[in-house]
């Protein structure tokens, strides 16, 4: 577990932010913050998330901290670090939230390089369709993944603090990718499926569809509701990997249209078979 002597910094108290705020305070974390409204600093006081909150960055508040996590934006994030890579003290150890990797560590990585401080990527596959710290809820970590993406320079020790960082926060299944593996997989499992529900909620325009929908297309388009700055940085950010998933997406689509259209019941069943198969792989795993 998490060593509760040492302070935990929290920059950017947004769902998943807020939400790892709330549950390292819960477990007796000493937990501060920096994030951009104070509206929401006294919200995060006043409701228990945090021990303290700023939205000024200080050198000296910085150095207090000994762990420090961040729930920004990916540009959002390098932007910071280069202003403000100087306040970390000696011997920090540095992760983040964000769904891309290999465009943003290795340049983390550059910035910090002569900083005697250390980052390590990770990423929660946790989240809700809402955003902000009146939405954070930290029991959306308790049936989620974990993925941790180190590098060649990634030190043990700051392997284990982010691992001891995803048990304290009641992870289910912590995982190692590179980042190179770990944004192909999320290209798959994450943004190609918004792409396709967004794309699926703007290829019929009708605001009396809800009155006939059954439970099929409500689960299909739940993650329809996006952010989309959020997600526009994302996708961008992990293009070419997308673009790779989103063509073997329209190959299979495009081999069930073919064999719907030639009545090739043979190769629509194979296919189904094959959807079966693998998804009670997931049924299983839970």
């Amino acid at each position: 577990m998490l060593d509760k002597n040492k302070k935990i910094l929290i920059i950017g108290l947004g769902l998943i932010g807020a939400s790892y705020a709330k549950r390292l305070k819960e477990k007796g974390y000493y937990v501060g913050a920096i994030t951009r409204s104070q509206d929401t600093i006294d919200y995060a006081i006043d409701n228990d998330f945090i021990n303290e909150g700023t939205i000024e960055v200080k050198k000296e508040f910085v150095k207090e901290f000994d762990f420090v996590i961040f729930g920004l934006y990916p540009n959002v994030l390098i932007k910071w670090l280069n202003e403000y890579h100087t306040f970390f003290k000696e011997g920090t150890i540095i992760t983040d939230v964000t769904g891309v990797k290999s465009k943003i560590v290795y340049k983390i990585e550059e910035i910090l390089k002569d900083d005697k401080v250390e980052f390590l990527g990770s990423h929660p596959m946790a989240g809700r369709e809402v955003y902000g710290i009146k939405n954070a809820n930290p029991k959306i970590f308790n049936d989620a993944n974990f993925i941790i993406t180190p590098t060649k320079k990634s030190s043990e020790s700051a392997i284990n603090l982010v691992h001891d960082l995803a048990v304290t926060l009641e992870f289910k299944n912590i995982s190692r990718l590179s980042p190179e593996e770990h944004d192909e997989m999320i290209a798959f499992l994450s943004q190609l499926t918004h792409v396709i529900a967004v794309s699926l909620m703007c290829s019929k325009s009708s605001k009396h569809l809800v009155d006939y929908t059954g439970d099929s297309f409500r689960d299909l388009t739940r993650i329809a509701k996006i952010n989309e700055d959020m997600w526009t940085e994302l996708f961008l950010l992990n293009k070419e990997e997308l673009i790779n998933q989103m063509n073997l997406f329209l190959k299979s689509f495009n081999e069930m249209k073919t064999a719907l259209e030639n009545e090739d019941i043979d190769k629509m069943k194979e296919m189904m078979r094959t959807s079966t198969r693998r998804r009670s792989y997931f049924d299983i795993k839970r």
